[in-house]
């Protein structure tokens, strides 16, 4: 039911040859956020099936399973749409005490693309978005709308973005990518 009344359902913003930015929704992943005592983060990178970082913004990508920590005991944890029943299986069983929230369906992600990315992630976002390292992320805030925003490589970003302020972001990308395909 929530992919019948996905937000971002059709949506592409393609820009022209001279903006070389494209936007788009991403592929759906099953998302959990985890609250865990760092000291029991190598047990729950053993849960999920990937190490867990040890610094605030790093990122770990293994196996189609991606593990960001937000903060000194908060990680943002994502893998394909059917492993998500494996997964909470996997927590439920760890001894550690923890909490695995579900937030798959909370949220949508976008991906910003192309050498214009970072100029669009700028106009909403109040911080140097290209001093950011490819394989990090952040919670911030674009315009209005708290979001986790993850540099994939060089000139792509994945926004993640709550449901219900998925039509405001997209619509601000949808404006500023008319601006700089103008060279306004």
């Amino acid at each position: 039911m929530l992919l019948a009344n996905h937000p971002l359902l059709g949506k592409t913003i393609t820009g022209d040859q001279t903006s070389k930015l494209t936007i788009r929704v991403a592929e759906d992943v099953a998302r959990f956020s985890l609250r865990i005592d760092p000291a029991s983060a190598p047990s729950a990178g053993t849960a999920f099936g990937a190490p867990l970082p040890t610094r605030i913004g790093g990122m770990v990508e293994t196996g189609g399973r991606t593990a960001l920590q937000l903060g000194p005991d908060e990680w943002v944890l994502t893998a394909p749409v059917g492993e998500s029943d494996g997964i909470a299986d996997a927590f439920a069983a760890l001894q550690d005490p923890h909490s695995l929230v579900d937030v798959g369906h909370r949220e949508v992600g976008i991906l910003v693309e192309g050498e214009a990315a970072a100029l669009a992630l700028r106009s909403a976002i109040a911080f140097d978005v290209e001093a950011m390292a490819v394989g990090t992320g952040c919670r911030t805030i674009f315009d209005k709308a708290q979001i986790v925003l993850i540099r994939e490589d060089k000139n792509r970003f994945r926004i993640e973005v709550w449901r219900s302020f998925a039509d405001h972001v997209w619509g601000i990308l949808q404006a500023v990518s008319r601006e700089i395909a103008l060279g306004i």
